[in-house]
């Protein structure tokens, strides 16, 4: 086949317009820090990096999860402690009534606080945290406690108070119940009173001008009952806690793992790709050389 001095020039052109589009890929490699700018360039990367950005991006969902969930728990243990202090106030009043030397009177001014200790609570159980009630189950846009306790057997509880779990999901698969059962701690069950219900019976015993001394004085034993209690869920609290911070724990790993995939797959060697800039650069210098070489001058040149 006959080699034209035009085939030479073409070729040469071709060659230098390749060369030219990869020194521009390494200079945009290095201004971006990224192997690829748009899927054409690597298809099978460009899926990977869509993989391990869904895996990212649902690692830091879980994460936003993960604060919910402290939030519950925080609330709701900060909300124990306010029940507990209650209930010592409480106990320390009991402790006054059922005396011998405590008056009628007496008495009726030690059920008047109580009876505001008795409303702080059921406030306490109404607790509203990001729009939320926490101690009202999976019912979360009503209150556990509708009202105050009337003197009359009722305690304002919510009809519908609900005893569901609330979940909320950490991890693929796994999901952590955040609250307690406010129903039973608070208003009781059947045949067992909670802290409200007990409060209304010793606040209308306290009134009750017929109750001894030691009526009043069988109380001290429910209300460390009810302490108890009061501890038992605040343990149970912290047991969610632990295992809520162990999940936290292996989200970050899992973050740094994503982060490092996606890195691995995406990000330049910037050693690599300097070193591949500087060799192409080498290289464009000698094909511009060579191609001055194969534009030889021609008859036209010297016929100006």
């Amino acid at each position: 086949m006959r080699v034209t001095q035009f085939m030479l020039a073409n070729n040469m052109l071709r060659n230098l317009s390749n060369s030219y589009e990869r020194l521009g890929k390494y200079q945009e490699q290095l201004v971006t820090g990224k192997k690829i700018s748009r899927p054409s360039d690597d298809p099978v990367v460009a899926m990977k990096g869509i993989a391990y950005r869904e895996d990212l991006a649902r690692v830091k969902q879980y994460q936003r999860n993960i604060g919910e969930v402290h939030n519950w728990i925080d609330s709701a243990d900060d909300a124990l402690d306010k029940v507990g202090l209650a209930l010592q106030r409480v106990q320390e009043l009991v402790v006054q009534a059922s005396t011998d030397t405590a008056t009628p009177e007496d008495r009726k001014k030690i059920a008047d606080e109580i009876e505001q200790i008795q409303k702080h609570i059921v406030d306490v159980a109404n607790t509203k945290v990001g729009g939320k009630y926490i101690f009202n189950g999976a019912d979360t846009k009503n209150p556990l406690f509708i009202g105050y306790p009337d003197g009359m057997g009722g305690l304002g509880l919510n009809p519908n108070a609900n005893t569901s779990d609330v979940e909320i999901e950490v991890f693929d698969g796994i999901k952590l119940d955040v609250n307690i059962n406010g129903k039973e701690l608070f208003a009781g069950t059947t045949g067992q009173d909670g802290i409200v219900r007990l409060l209304e019976k010793i606040k209308n015993d306290l009134r009750d001008g017929t109750k001894t001394g030691d009526d009043i004085d069988g109380y001290l034993g429910k209300i460390e009952a009810q302490q108890d209690a009061l501890l038992a869920a605040r343990s149970e609290l912290g047991a969610k806690q632990n295992r809520v911070e162990m999940m936290e724990n292996r989200l970050s790993t899992q973050e740094v793992i994503a982060t490092k995939l996606m890195s691995n797959n995406e990000d330049i060697e910037y050693e690599k790709t300097i070193t591949d800039l500087i060799t192409q650069e080498s290289v464009h210098r000698v094909a511009l050389s060579v191609g001055a070489r194969i534009i030889q001058p021609t008859l036209v040149d010297f016929l100006r």
